[in-house]
């Protein structure tokens, strides 16, 4: 049956081509126009929106939902890097047997390098805002004294989602030395973090 969008000319191409890398070609042709499409789809098929965010929700249900392994996005790419291997190496490798798990393997690696793509768009997607209250019960080190009991500001280090923060801190306690190690216990007026000594 003549594949959508071939003309005679293309047919008459793949009807002189041996069985197997006729196989290769009647896979890859419409396997890589639906592929162009969904990456049409991905970036202008949204309405304005992300465009990431519409397509991914087909194959990973939500932006927390785990990869799912058998979607109709992986099986396209799968099959895109299945076939035109096997074009690419067919002359290359006579070895039917060794083409075909190399084919396979190619496969596979698209759908793993797909993964590894989305684990990253899922990481652009997440909410690394900086709140103080993720601070508390954190280890902190003094950065300049705090006055002790309440009595003014000093300043602390404290790391969160990998970077570090310099953060106003006052003290209930006594004097807190520069360089010491504090605990935060608790956020005051909605900017200064209450700390004690360890």
């Amino acid at each position: 049956m003549p594949l959508i969008g071939l003309t005679q000319n293309d047919m008459e191409f793949l009807d002189g081509l041996d069985p197997q890398l006729k196989m290769f070609w009647y896979i890859a042709i419409p396997v890589s126009l639906i592929f162009v499409l969904q990456t049409i789809l991905t970036f202008v098929g949204s309405g304005g929106s992300d465009g990431l965010e519409a397509d991914f929700d087909g194959d990973l249900d939500s932006a927390d939902a785990p990869f799912q392994m058998f979607s109709f996005r992986n099986l396209v790419n799968f099959l895109l890097g299945f076939s035109w291997t096997g074009i690419s190496f067919y002359k290359l490798i006579p070895n039917t047997t060794l083409l075909i798990m190399l084919s396979l393997a190619v496969g596979f690696a698209f759908v793993y390098f797909f993964f590894l793509i989305i684990k990253q768009i899922q990481k652009l997607g997440e909410d690394n805002t900086f709140r103080l209250e993720k601070t508390l019960d954190k280890i902190a080190e003094v950065y300049l004294a705090i006055p002790g009991r309440m009595q003014g500001k000093g300043k602390i280090m404290v790391s969160l989602n990998g970077s570090v923060r310099e953060i106003d801190a006052m003290t209930e306690q006594d004097k807190i030395e520069t360089n010491a190690t504090v605990k935060i216990k608790r956020v005051e007026s909605g900017n200064i973090l209450i700390v004690e000594k360890l």
